[in-house]
């Protein structure tokens, strides 16, 4: 029978309370049950005023707005509020009844730019410490890898400057690692042995010399901090920041995190890593395992001096055009000499910026039977660059050579399952895809409440299965399968 319904009349009260409308599945009631921010209002006491100034925003209900939001993506402050005003689930979680106002999104900027990022890197560095004191950090196993993330900035707002004026503006460092040049063109004669010189050869600059006038590189008026950067070749440079991010085997916890801009080497930022996960979990991992990038003699030097086995396949040599490779020449690591495949030594003479400069003397070239192809034309003698950690390095590629143990093997292969998941986790479902905020600052806020949000997952569903086997235990196997599934669902 159809019946005409009656016009909507306002309810003057809602019954019962306000978690009674939020599911007992929702992932904001899961994560309530693990979160805690009892600490955070002593911590940022000291950057307000209480006897004057307006009241403030409760620094709890500020922060779970924020995680609320990377929960579900929604990592745009005015389309927080927004949603905020129509969900009841968002205002159980901050603490906000239906009748109470919501602050303004401004409020949110402000509260970012007085606390500063290292604020948020201590709800980050809590959430390692919550996951770690429930066993879901194991510290033996840990991934490492970085991931470009696309800035704030608009193609329009790129313009071309001169590559040595930005160097001047910057104080920027030369590289750790430049390619070392096996056969560096017009070098005039070696000095005697008896007379080693204090630098390298001449010919062979310690420190890269600044680039042509003419060359230019683009930069971002809006976002200086950002540099361009491309994870593919085959795509154009963009705008972006690189995170590095270290990842344990266990469960999958977030263990550190930290952001740069998009030209930063990765390679470099391993140590400092790993030195932070020490200071976290209390121990260093025994096994690392990244990808090719972090496959530098310095990293395997500095791990193998550490006693941490480094799960990280070591790139290939790169061939030269012309002459013989820098592989056929023996370094002896106890006399500190290098012998070239004629068997002649090549002594140290000079420094490089990450290694040393040997070459040999010029009547053991000019008498050689290998001087066509070792020497260019214009070349009197041959000269290599010894990396710092060669020997290292050498053990790495013979390690490779006759095959990885099966603990190595089963590391890297859930090196790729486990790092590029975290990064497709955090760019699809919390909105790391794309900075959110311009400035080395505000992205690394972002990161820190990416992380910290992955991590209060992982808790949440640990302590839903604890939850479950207790009561499987208590209730045995003809206990509510409902509830299970309730506890259980991802």
């Amino acid at each position: 029978m159809y019946r005409k319904r009656s016009p909507r009349q306002p309810s003057c009260f809602i019954p019962g309370d306000l978690s009674d409308y939020v599911p007992d599945d929702h992932i904001l009631k899961r994560v309530d049950k693990v979160l805690d921010l009892s600490w955070l209002r002593q911590e940022v006491k000291n950057l307000y005023d209480e006897p004057t100034g307006r009241p403030c925003i409760d620094p709890e209900q500020a922060v779970r707005l924020m995680l609320a939001g990377f929960l579900h993506g929604v990592v745009h402050d005015r389309k927080l509020m927004r949603e905020a005003q129509v969900n009841m689930a968002y205002r159980w979680f901050a603490g906000y009844e239906l009748d109470e106002v919501l602050p303004d999104h401004s409020s949110l900027t402000r509260i970012r730019q007085r606390w500063g990022e290292e604020r948020f890197g201590q709800i980050f560095e809590r959430s390692v410490l919550q996951c770690s004191q429930a066993g879901l950090v194991g510290g033996d196993l840990v991934h490492v890898d970085a991931s470009l993330v696309r800035a704030d900035v608009s193609w329009g707002s790129l313009v071309r400057v001169h590559v040595s004026k930005v160097l001047e503006e910057n104080e920027a460092a030369p590289e750790e690692e430049p390619p070392a040049d096996d056969n560096p063109p017009k070098q005039p004669a070696a000095p005697p042995a008896d007379k080693p010189t204090t630098g390298p050869p001449r010919g062979q600059a310690s420190k890269p010399s600044k680039p042509p006038p003419g060359k230019v590189k683009k930069v971002s008026k809006t976002d200086p901090d950002a540099s361009m950067a491309t994870g593919n070749r085959g795509q154009r440079l963009e705008p972006t920041y690189k995170q590095h991010t270290v990842l344990d085997d266990t469960a999958g916890v977030i263990v550190d995190v930290h952001v740069t801009t998009g030209e930063a080497n990765e390679g470099q930022q391993l140590l400092g890593q790993l030195e932070r996960v020490a200071q976290r979990t209390g121990q260093l991992p025994q096994m690392v395992t990244a990808d090719r990038a972090y496959a530098s003699s310095a990293n395997y030097a500095a791990l193998e001096a550490l006693g941490v086995e480094a799960a990280i396949p070591p790139q290939r040599e790169r061939l030269p055009r012309r002459g013989i490779p820098l592989q056929r020449f023996a370094y002896d690591a106890h006399y500190d000499v290098v012998v070239c495949p004629s068997g002649k030594r090549l002594w140290r003479k000079g420094r490089a910026p990450n290694g040393w400069w040997y070459y040999a003397r010029v009547a053991d070239c000019k008498a050689c039977a290998l001087k066509e192809r070792c020497l260019s034309p214009s070349s009197r003698y041959r000269s290599v660059c010894i990396k710092d950690g060669y020997c290292a390095l050498l053990r790495a590629r013979r390690r490779r050579q006759r095959g990885w143990t099966e603990p190595m093997v089963d590391a890297y292969r859930r090196h790729r399952c486990q790092a590029e998941g975290i990064y497709g986790e955090a760019k699809g479902e919390h909105g790391l895809r794309r900075a959110v905020r311009r400035g080395t600052s505000n992205m690394r806020i972002q990161a820190y409440l990416t992380a910290a949000v992955i991590n209060l997952k992982r808790l949440a569903l640990h302590a839903a299965r604890l939850l479950a086997s207790l009561l499987c235990l208590n209730w045995g196997p003809r206990a509510s399968c409902a509830g299970w599934a309730v506890l259980l669902a991802p």
